[in-house]
C-alpha cells in the first residue's frame, strides 16, 4: 500500500481540527458550514481509516 493511500484527505484532517477545537461536532458543522451528521460520518470514517478512537462520543439528548 502506497504512503498516499493511508494518508487522510485534507478535508478530513480540516474537519477533525474543527471538530477537537469545538470540542463539538456541532460547533465545528456550523463553523464549516456543514451538518452536525456529516461532521460525525467524516469522523468515523477518519477513525475507520486509522483504526483508532480520536474522539469520546457523549450523547446529550434534547430534554424536551
Amino acid at each position: 500500500m502506497l504512503l498516499k493511500d493511508r494518508l487522510p484527505s485534507p478535508q478530513s484532517l480540516l474537519v477533525f481540527e474543527a471538530a477537537a477545537r469545538h470540542l463539538s461536532f456541532t460547533a465545528a458543522a456550523r463553523e464549516l458550514s456543514s451538518t452536525q451528521s456529516a461532521v460525525s460520518q467524516l469522523m468515523r470514517g477518519l477513525e475507520a481509516q486509522l483504526e483508532l478512537q480520536l474522539f469520546r462520543r457523549i450523547y446529550r439528548g434534547r430534554a424536551d
